[in-house]
């Protein structure tokens, strides 16, 4: 019985949303910034990383929120609402690969 209860927990759990840090980034080709200069694409990549950092702040609410769902009615409530934004934290990290590629491809200086 207890074998059963362990694997009801794991798959529980493996619902919950994952951390932010733990998601992969989907790979962007960086050919779509050829042609910008180093300011652009610093300045594409400083709204990225801010939204990105949004959707950071929204993946561990849901995190939390389904850890909560979990513990208090045994289901992860805010991935069954919707809540859980991995994909778009896979695109924002992939697009700032693309940039960061293009900027060293570009050999742009970093500003301070």
């Amino acid at each position: 019985m207890r074998i059963v209860y362990l694997v009801l927990a794991v798959s529980i759990l493996a619902s919950c949303a994952t951390r932010p840090e733990n998601i992969s980034a989907a790979y962007y080709s960086e050919s779509k910034y050829e042609e910008w200069q180093c300011d652009n694409l610093e300045l594409d990549r400083a709204q990225y990383v801010s939204a990105l950092a949004s959707a950071s702040d929204q993946q561990n609410d849901a995190r939390t929120a389904d850890t909560l769902g979990i513990i208090f009615i045994g289901l992860p409530v805010s991935t069954l609402a919707g809540s859980n934004v991995a994909n778009d934290i896979s695109r924002l990290k992939g697009e700032i690969g693309a940039v960061d590629r293009a900027l060293s491809a570009k050999k742009c200086l970093p500003t301070t």
